[in-house]
């Protein structure tokens, strides 16, 4: 059985969708003081921060929209590789 390849521009959709979902959410459990949530939304403010993300209402929207971004770029580039590997052998 021959490993299928990626479709390159899917995977990154899926991973922004994922990644900004998981961010949102993240964000809103801290502020609604869920146990555990809160040193990871502090370090998201540590690194979004200076591009409007913070722990409000719209940090979770902010959050969304770079946790999107952030899974695209990382998403779209795995899958490229994975393919480029995959041709190779």
């Amino acid at each position: 059985m021959t490993p299928s390849r990626f479709d390159v521009v899917k995977f990154g959709l899926a991973a922004g969708l994922w990644l900004g979902l998981m961010v949102a959410l993240a964000t809103a459990c801290a502020m609604l003081d869920v146990p555990g949530f809160r040193p990871f939304a502090e370090m998201m403010v540590q690194f979004y921060g200076p591009w409007g993300y913070s722990l409000s209402w719209m940090g979770v929207v902010m959050g969304a929209v770079w946790g999107f971004i952030e899974g695209l770029v990382h998403g779209t580039v795995l899958a490229w590789i994975y393919n480029r590997l995959l041709a190779r052998g």
